[in-house]
């Protein structure tokens, strides 16, 4: 039995070193002494004595220390006394317990210890100094670290053994040095039997070593597999994740390639008829050729009347009078044969569009005499000119442009007055007639007007080819009087690739151009684009717009982006939205700011000449891509610009508010928790980095923005036949409770209280306290809701849904049966929600909802019931989120006096705890007034609060004083913190003094130097005299406290002398 004892003895003393439990070895070492047992303290004795491990040097050290008092010691003694009395008293109940369980658990375990020994007496006996040895050399160390389990259980099966052993004060000592364990609960386990510490040992006597390596095996292949198992089920995890993220892809893909089919069949359908028009066009421009043929013909025919003119005789005088019926009755058919004549103008167009159409041979211009009888004889030549050609043609060519120079000349001749008498023709002196003149000069202003157009293709050559060599030569500033030129160029040049030629020199004609300069490039842009027509202007502009689209100056790009908004109007219907919505697709992309703005801005000038709303979702994507942009000129150029057009065009408003709720909450859901900690109230909110907090930002604005659409649509949409005949409806009570009658649908309507204010109490509950900014965007929001729908939607539909979201009660009669399931789930349940409530909705509430002005009075009693008639009931948490909601709604200066009022009722009160919390609330409240304000509302009130009886409302105060001391330098103002700094100091207790120093080191870095020298003083004050307090705890306060000031007054620059003298008697 002593044999046994001794073993396990030795047991616990190997457990206590290795696991580094030095207080309890030591103590079981002066047990071991004191019961005589010297054979059992061998170990500790060599181990306390070893001077590798307590140097002498520091044992001295520790003798030297100063031993406590004897009043000290005697009020120790009597402490632990009790302690010892209830120790003992637990310890009988204990070890009743242990003999009533130990009868039973002997009878057992000597049973199976009769059955083992035999077996094990052969082991020992055939094994024995094979066994031994292997056994061991497994040593603790060698089955890797104590689990946490694992050392519970030991812990435990020790402390059971040393007060089994009866070595208490080692029992108290291992349990006081055990600190991350409870010890006095053990759970139900199979480690846990009585007396577990000899159990152990018969078991590890009764094993063999390849039982317990068998044993630590199967624990390492556990082990091993279950991590296995882990990583398995996390791979498993992540294939779902790929899994769904390259179904998703597939998705994508499989769309773009049917909007890509769809787009090839419309381009081969657009290249068919392409093909069609040309093919007729060059139909119709041999025809034209062949016309042109027969023109030239006719015009022969001319030149020889003329001959005849000039050549005639006077025989001519008798045919013209057997001619004068001939002449009547061509007249008759001309009449007749007018309409062919508006043929003439297109053929001189497509003369003019083709530029390859032949030119008309010059006619010379005869010379013609004056006597009378070749005047006269010239007019039966032309009359049977222009017979034999009509007789010719007029059988066949009723239609034919061909009849345009005959038909003249008979019109000329019947319009004469040519009835039958020869005086229209022959003057009585026998000069020409008039009309014979005004034939010859339409015929010569003919040929000079082919002359000049043949001239004008030879000058648009010159200067095409001349052109891109004058360029470079002019000054920057200068070229822009270029423009008419190139212009002219590329309107009248024939040839298509001299056209491209110039249209690049157009688009580069100034590297780097400015504002000014890029206006006059796109006015003459657009100009050319209205002259050469929509088909000239997809193939010949918006290719030079494509090629500048990755051009490395932002000026060059910045044109592309003005360029796709106006020549849009210019260009085929279809190419609007697939060629121009591609360049702004990739210039919204662009890392210059300008360009982006200016592809917004011309994107919404697009939307409107788009010819249907096929490509509304990726418009809609390319806008929130805009709104979210990092820069803020971009924004609000898409917010001013792109998003009104968005509406107008795709007139889809529900499905942008219910895309821009999911960005809003989705942004903030994305972001990391602000604690790890499962079930803390900071693993509910949420860190938001720089570029999520501005999408937020961004994305709230717009919100804001939508309201007026929101409520138009709502107007526009209102079911009731009573008010639908309006144009602007009233939102009063009598509307709504026909819309909770639950009969009509009003979707519109319901948006706001079922989908977008439930969506911003989730957001709200993912912020941190610090997001002030963020509801700020929130409350102005909701105060913009109130504006736009009157005071009664507030009263009867807003303050319902923010009252049931904070968990109080709610009049929800005006809202439909359905609606009122679904706002009461926004009711908190657990306790977390309620305190997420606290700290984040009723911010919102107090400012957002009982912040508009109508509800004045609602707040103020609202606020009285949050501060003054709950504070008995709050806990510290709740004391703490109600002051930071309260704090929130002071960053509006229109709520001050409200604010104020209830804090003087707090003031005055004769509540200990209310006075505390006016403390802490004017503390928070300090930054968000002005130095007026301080002087007459919070200064008075921390005055009175610090004239107090009550300790602990005085300290309260000297916090605050620290606040306004932080934030204001104002001379007055310092001087009442320095009055009532040494008031507080009078008293010399060591609590104000450490507030007093700790409340002006956070106004060092911010205060003026009238302060900080006062500080300065105090502390050289403090030093210089012996602490009044021999506690070191209180004294080691006190010199961190002047420390700590010391290097604050350092950080400033301030005296660093003085300083140095300071630290000097600090230290000693």
């Amino acid at each position: 039995m002593d044999v046994q004892r001794s073993s396990l003895c030795n047991s616990v003393v190997n457990f206590l070193l290795e696991e580094n439990y030095l207080l309890s070895a030591f103590e079981l070492l002066h047990e071991l002494l004191d019961d005589g047992r010297d054979d059992q303290a061998i170990r500790l004795k060599q181990f306390f004595s070893d001077p590798a491990h307590f140097p002498p040097d520091q044992i001295s050290r520790f003798n030297s220390l100063r031993v406590l008092d004897p009043q000290t010691l005697l009020e120790e003694k009597e402490s632990l006394e009790e302690k010892l009395a209830v120790r003992e008293y637990e310890l009988r109940l204990a070890q009743e317990d242990i003999l009533s369980l130990k009868a039973e658990v002997l009878k057992k375990t000597e049973s199976n210890l009769d059955e083992s020994r035999g077996a094990h007496a052969n082991t020992t006996a055939n094994n024995g100094p094979i066994v031994q040895p292997i056994m061991r050399d497994i040593s603790f160390s060698g089955l890797g670290p104590l689990k946490d389990n694992e050392r519970l259980d030991l812990n435990c099966a020790v402390k059971e053994y040393l007060l089994l052993a009866g070595y208490r004060l080692t029992a108290m000592t291992f349990y006081e040095e055990v600190t991350d364990q409870n010890l006095d609960v053990w759970e139900n386990s199979s480690a846990c039997v009585p007396d577990a510490l000899r159990h152990y040992y018969y078991q590890y006597l009764c094993s063999t070593a390849e039982a317990a390596e068998e044993k630590i095996a199967m624990l390492r292949e556990n082990e091993a597999l279950r991590k296995e198992n882990d990583m398995l089920k996390s791979n498993g995890q992540s294939l779902l994740k790929s899994k769904e993220m390259s179904d998703a892809q597939v998705m994508a893909l499989t769309k773009s390639l049917e909007s890509l089919r769809k787009d090839i069949k419309e381009k081969e359908s657009l290249v068919q008829d392409l093909k069609t028009i040309l093919e007729s066009q060059r139909k119709e421009l041999n025809d034209c050729r062949a016309e042109i043929t027969s023109l030239k013909m006719h015009i022969e025919g001319a030149q020889s009347g003329k001959s005849i003119l000039v050549t005639g005789s006077a025989p001519t005088q008798s045919l013209l009078e057997n001619h004068i019926d001939k002449v009547e009755l061509l007249q008759n058919e001309v009449e007749i044969l007018k309409p062919t004549s508006v043929y003439a103008d297109p053929i001189e167009s497509i003369k003019r569009e083709d530029g390859n159409v032949r030119q008309l041979d010059k006619v010379e211009e005869p010379q013609v005499n004056d006597n009378a009888s070749s005047a006269v004889g010239s007019l039966p030549g032309i009359v049977n000119a222009g017979t034999d050609m009509m007789g010719k043609h007029g059988s066949d060519e009723a239609t034919s442009i061909s009849e345009k120079v005959p038909e003249q000349l008979l019109i000329s001749l019947g319009e004469s007055g040519f009835t039958g008498r020869s005086e229209t023709f022959c003057m009585d002196n026998g000069k020409p007639s008039p009309e014979t003149d005004n034939f010859i000069k339409k015929v010569d202003n003919r040929d000079a007007e082919s002359n000049a157009e043949r001239m004008g293709l030879e000058t648009i050559q010159i200067l095409s080819n001349a052109l891109p060599k004058i360029v470079p030569y002019v000054l920057i500033n200068h070229r822009e009087e270029l423009l008419p030129l190139i212009m002219c160029a590329i309107e009248r040049h024939p040839d298509s690739a001299t056209r491209d030629s110039l249209t690049h020199t157009l688009f580069n004609l100034i590297k780097r151009p400015d504002e000014k300069q890029r206006r006059i490039i796109m006015d003459a842009c657009v100009t050319l684009a209205k002259n050469v027509g929509e088909l000239r202007t997809e193939t010949e502009l918006l290719p030079q717009c494509w090629e500048q689209i990755n051009h490395m100056h932002e000026e060059r790009r910045l044109l592309v982006a003005q360029s796709c908004g106006e020549l849009a109007e210019f260009v085929p219907p279809e190419t609007r939205d697939s060629l121009i919505l591609s360049i702004v697709q990739q210039l919204i992309e662009d890392s210059a700011t300008v360009v982006r703005e200016a592809a917004a801005h011309n994107l919404a000038l697009l939307l409107a000449l788009f010819p249907n709303t096929d490509k509304y979702f990726k418009v809609e994507e390319m806008m929130f891509q805009l709104v979210c942009d990092p820069s803020g000129i971009v924004v609000e150029t898409t917010i001013k610009d792109l998003v009104p057009a968005l509406i107008n065009w795709g007139n889809k408003l529900d499905h942008i508010l219910q895309v821009l709720l999911s960005h809003i909450l989705g942004s903030a859901q994305r972001c990391p928790p602000l604690s790890g900690v499962e079930g803390s109230i900071e693993s509910h909110l949420r860190v938001l980095g720089e570029r999520e907090r501005w999408n937020i930002d961004v994305l709230l604005r717009l919100l804001a923005e939508l309201l007026p659409y929101v409520h138009q649509k709502a107007v526009e949409t209102c079911p009731f036949s009573s008010v639908s005949d309006f144009t602007e409806i009233s939102f009063t009570p009598s509307l709504f409770e026909l819309y909770a009658g639950g009969h009509l649908e009003w979707p519109t309507f319901e948006w706001l209280h079922i989908e977008c204010f439930p969506t911003l109490i989730q957001f709200s509950c993912l912020l941190p306290q610090k997001e002030d900014n963020l509801r700020h965007r929130v409350t102005k929001f909701l105060l913009a809701v109130a504006e736009q729908f009157g005071e009664p939607y507030l009263t009867h539909i807003m303050l319902p849904v923010f009252l049931v979201s904070v968990g109080d009660d709610a009049d929800l009669k005006f809202f439909p049966f359905k609606a009122q399931s679904e706002l009461r789930d926004l009711r908190p349940q657990s306790a977390m929600a309620k305190r997420l409530a606290r700290m984040c909705i009723i911010p919102l509430l107090l400012a957002g909802i009982l912040g508009h002005p109508s509800k004045r009075d609602h707040l103020t009693e609202y606020l009285r019931n949050l501060l003054i008639q709950s504070s008995v009931q709050d806990s510290q948490s709740a004391n703490h989120e109600i002051i930071n909601s309260v704090r929130f709604i002071c960053t509006f200066e229109d709520h001050h006096s409200i604010i104020f009022n209830l804090l003087w009722e707090m003031v005055a009160s004769s509540d200990v705890n209310l006075k505390i919390r006016a403390a802490n609330l004017l503390k928070v409240i300090v930054p968000y007034v002005d130095a007026k304000v301080a002087s007459a509302h919070v200064l008075p009130a921390l005055v009175t609060l610090g004239s107090d009886q009550n300790l602990t409302v005085k300290y309260a105060s000297i916090n605050a004083f620290g606040a306004v001391a932080q934030h204001f330098k104002n001379d007055m103002i310092v001087d009442k913190i320095r009055i009532q700094m040494d008031a507080f100091l009078e008293d010399g207790s060591h609590e104000a003094t450490v507030a007093v120093v700790r409340a002006l080191l956070v106004a060092v870095p911010h205060t003026t130097d009238v302060l900080r020298d006062y500080l300065m003083s105090k502390i050289f004050q403090f030093t210089a005299s012996p602490s009044p307090s021999s506690d070191i705890i209180r004294r080691r306060e006190r010199a961190n406290a002047f420390c700590e000031s010391i290097r604050a007054l350092d950080a400033t620059g301030f005296q660093l002398l003085k300083l140095f003298c300071c630290c000097t008697r600090t230290s000693a």
